[in-house]
C-alpha cells in the first residue's frame, strides 16, 4: 500500500519537474513511511511514497522501470495472484529476470508481456497505478474493479496532475481548486461525492474497472474517454443460477472465500483483522483463523455508549475463535478530540459519522500489525441492509394507493409534529406491539410520509439514501442532481436493482473511501475478502433466495459463518457502527457547530442555502427533530472549506 503521485507538463525540464513532484508526494506521507522515490524526464514526473508489504527490500523500490527499460511504474495496493502470474509467465518464456518477489514488479511485467485490457483482466487485487511508456509516451491510469483504490487525475491550467488523495494535488502551484457546485450538490444530499466527480472542477475520480491512456502530447485541459476492463453492469447480466442447491451454494463460497482470505494473508510484515462483533467481520476472522496455524490478531474498538458498543460480542467470538484479542474503549472526549482533523484525514468533503471509529480502530490495529482484513462487502452483496427487506414491502403497498392518497396520508402525518407523536405512541405504549415500540417514532413516522410521494421505484431509492431530499436546493448556483437510475432489465428484483445501486455509488464512494482514508492515516494496509472480484461474480450467479430469506439478509454468509461460530454467538440485530452525532451537536460540538453554520457566514461564502440550515439546525437543537445526518453533511463541508484556507 502506497502513495503515488504525479504531473505532465510539457513546459517543465526534468528537473523543475522532480522538483514538483516532490512537493506532491511529500503531502502523501502518511500512505508509505517507508520509502519515497521519483522519476522524471523532460515534461513528466512519477513519484512514490512506499509503505512496503511484500518484498520489503530495495527490490520493491518505486518508481520501477521494466527490465526491457520501456516502461516505468508506481504503483498502490497489492495483486493477491502475483505468483501466479510469474509461473504463467515463467511457463510462456515472458518473464523478465526476476530481481526480487515485489507484486510491483510482478504487475510490470504482465503489462510489459500483454496489452493493458488483457493484463488488467489477468490480476486479483487492489490497485491504483501510473505506468509510463517511454517508446509511445503515453501514461496510462487503472485502477481496480470495485475501487478500493483511490485515483485523482485532470488538468489545472497547462499541467495533468493524477495522485491517490487531493492534497498531492492540491498543493503544486497551477492548482486553482474551483470547486464543482454539482458535486458539491451530490455530496449534500449523499455525504459522499460519487466517481467520477471530485469537489473540484475538471478533476475526476478514476471509475473502477478502468484506465485511461493519456499521450503526453495531448491539449492541454482535453483528456481521452476511460476504457474499461472489469464491469458491474455486465457481471450483473449474467445468467442467474437459479437451480443451485443451498449446499452447493454454500460450499462454493466457503471454497471462493478460501480463496480470497489465504491470498489477502500474504505478507511480509505482521498481519490482523478488525472484529466489531458483526457477522462480515466474524466470517472474515473465522476463516483467517481456520487458514493460520497460531492465532490471529484481532482488534475492536468498544464505546461506553452501550447502543453503540458491540465489544463485548466481538470478545465473546475472539474467546471462541482463540483469536489474540486487542480491544480498547474510546470515551466521548477521545472521538470528539478527531473531529477537528477529519478534512485533512478525509480529504475531500466526507461525512458518513462511522468515519470516527474507523479511524480508531484502524489506529489501534496500526500499533500491532501493518495489515489488517476488514468485512466490508457483506451488505451490498448478500443483501443485508434493511432497506433490502422493507423497501420492496413498502412499494409494493404504496403502489397500490393511488397518488392522491399516498400525498393525503403524508399530510395527515406531518400535520402532527414528531413531538406529538412521540406522545401519542407512549400514551400507547402498554398495546403496542414490540416491533413497534421504536425509540423516535415520530421521526420514523415523519420520514414515512417523506417516502410516500415517490412515484416509482427508483424515486423511493433516492429518498432512502439522500439525507436532504432531492428536491432541495440546498447549494446556490447548482443545478438538481440526478441520482442514481436502477432502471435496468437485466435486474429482476427491486432488491436487486438497489444492491446494484449500492456496488457501484455507495460502496466505492462511501465504504471504501472511508476505509481507504482512516486506514491509510495512520499507514495501515487494509484488504477486503468479500470484494475479491470472484466472489462479486458469484454473489451476482446466486438466485435471492440464497440472499435473502425468511425476512433475513445475507442468508449464505450466516449459513457459512456457523460452520465455524455457535450461532447464538451471532445471532443478534444489526448495531452499524457509528457515534451520537445528534446529541454531541446539542452539547460538546455545539459551539464548534454554530461557529460554522452562522448564516452571516454562509451568506458570504456563497455556497449554501444560510436560510434552510438555519431552519434545520434551529430544529435540531430544540430537540423537535433530529437532523444530525442532515447537519453533518453541512458542517463536514463547512470544516473542509475551514481547512482549505490554512
Amino acid at each position: 500500500m502506497c502513495g503515488i503521485a504525479g504531473l505532465m507538463n510539457s513546459q517543465l525540464d526534468e528537473q523543475r519537474a522532480t522538483g514538483r513532484a516532490r512537493s506532491m508526494i511529500d503531502q502523501l506521507q502518511h500512505r508509505g513511511p517507508d520509502d519515497v522515490g521519483i522519476w522524471a524526464c523532460k515534461g513528466l514526473a512519477l513519484a512514490q511514497s512506499r509503505l512496503a508489504i511484500i518484498d520489503i527490500s530495495d527490490a520493491g523500490h518505486q518508481p520501477m522501470t521494466s527490465e526491457n527499460d520501456r516502461y516505468v511504474i508506481v504503483f498502490n495496493g497489492e495483486i493477491y495472484n502475483h505468483l501466479s502470474l510469474r509461473q504463467e509467465l515463467d511457463q510462456r518464456g515472458l518473464s523478465p529476470n526476476w530481481r526480487g518477489h515485489s507484486d510491483t514488479e510482478t504487475l510490470l511485467a504482465i503489462l510489459s508481456a500483454y496489452d493493458t485490457q488483457t493484463a488488467l483482466s489477468k490480476c486479483i487485487g487492489m490497485f491504483a497505478f501510473a505506468l509510463w511508456d517511454k517508446k509511445h509516451r503515453t501514461l496510462t491510469l487503472a485502477r481496480d474493479r470495485m475501487g478500493e483504490k483511490p485515483l485523482y487525475y485532470g488538468w489545472q491550467g497547462d499541467s495533468f496532475f493524477f495522485g491517490s488523495e487531493l492534497k498531492a494535488l492540491r498543493i503544486d502551484p497551477d492548482f486553482r481548486g474551483d470547486i464543482d457546485r454539482q458535486a458539491l450538490q451530490a455530496f449534500i444530499q449523499l455525504a459522499y461525492i460519487p466517481a467520477p466527480h471530485s469537489i473540484y472542477e475538471n478533476i475526476k475520480k478514476m471509475m473502477p474497472g478502468s484506465f485511461v491512456v493519456i499521450p503526453q502530447d495531448l491539449t492541454p485541459g482535453t483528456l481521452p474517454g476511460p476504457e474499461t476492463y472489469w464491469a458491474l453492469q455486465e457481471v450483473v447480466s449474467q445468467e442467474v443460477n437459479t437451480g443451485i442447491s443451498d449446499q452447493d451454494a454454500l460450499t462454493e463460497l466457503e471454497e471462493l472465500l478460501n480463496s480470497a482470505v489465504s491470498q489477502q494473508m500474504i505478507a511480509d510484515v505482521p498481519l490482523g483483522a478488525f472484529l466489531s462483533g458483526g457477522f462480515d467481520s466474524s466470517l472474515i476472522s473465522a476463516v483467517m483463523q481456520a487458514n493460520s496455524s497460531t492465532p490471529i490478531k484481532t482488534f475492536t474498538i468498544g464505546f461506553n455508549e452501550k447502543q453503540y458498543n458491540e465489544a463485548e460480542h466481538a470478545k465473546s467470538i475472539a474467546s471462541y475463535l482463540k483469536t489474540d484479542h486487542t480491544e480498547l474503549y474510546i470515551d466521548s472526549s477521545q472521538a470528539l478530540n478527531l473531529v477537528p482533523d477529519l478534512p485533512h484525514l478525509y480529504d475531500e468533503p466526507f461525512a458518513d459519522s462511522s468515519q470516527i471509529p474507523t479511524y480508531l480502530v484502524s489506529k489501534l490495529a496500526r500499533n500491532h500489525v501493518t495489515v489488517s482484513l476488514s468485512g466490508d462487502g457483506g451488505d451490498e452483496l448478500f443483501g443485508g441492509y434493511n432497506r433490502y427487506l422493507w423497501a420492496k414491502r413498502l412499494w409494493g403497498t404504496m403502489g397500490r394507493l393511488p397518488s392522491f392518497a399516498r400525498k393525503a396520508g403524508a399530510g395527515a402525518i406531518h400535520a402532527f409534529s414528531p413531538q406529538m407523536w412521540d406522545s401519542a405512541f407512549h400514551l400507547a405504549r402498554p398495546i403496542t406491539p414490540g416491533s413497534l415500540r421504536f425509540k423516535t417514532p415520530g421521526d420514523k413516522l415523519h420520514k414515512l410520509a417523506d417516502l410516500l410521494s415517490a412515484q416509482h421505484p427508483q424515486e423511493l431509492y433516492n429518498r432512502l439514501i439522500s439525507q436532504w431530499p432531492p428536491s432541495a436546493d440546498i447549494v446556490l448556483g447548482a443545478e438538481r442532481t440526478p441520482l442514481p437510475n436502477i432502471s435496468d432489465d437485466t435486474l429482476a428484483s427491486f432488491e436487486a436493482q438497489m444492491m446494484y445501486m449500492d456496488q457501484t455509488g455507495y460502496l466505492p464512494g462511501d465504504i471504501l473511501t472511508k476505509v481507504d482514508r482512516a486506514a491509510m492515516g495512520v499507514s495501515l494496509e487494509t484488504r477486503i475478502p468479500l470484494l475479491d472480484h470472484r466472489v462479486v461474480e458469484f454473489s451476482w450467479r446466486m438466485p435471492l433466495d440464497k440472499k435473502i430469506r425468511n425476512g433475513r439478509g445475507k442468508w449464505l454468509l450466516r449459513e457459512l459463518l456457523y460452520k465455524h461460530v455457535p450461532q447464538d454467538l451471532v445471532d443478534r440485530p444489526k448495531m452499524g457502527f457509528g457515534v451520537p452525532i445528534d446529541a454531541w451537536l446539542r452539547g460538546p460540538l455545539k459551539d464548534w457547530a454554530q461557529a460554522l453554520l452562522d448564516p452571516s457566514r454562509l451568506a458570504a461564502e456563497g455556497f449554501l442555502d444560510a436560510h434552510a440550515i438555519e431552519l434545520c439546525w434551529q430544529e435540531h437543537l430544540s430537540g423537535r427533530r433530529n437532523w444530525s445526518y442532515r447537519l453533518w453533511n453541512v458542517l463536514m463541508f463547512q470544516a473542509w472549506l475551514e481547512a482549505q484556507k490554512k
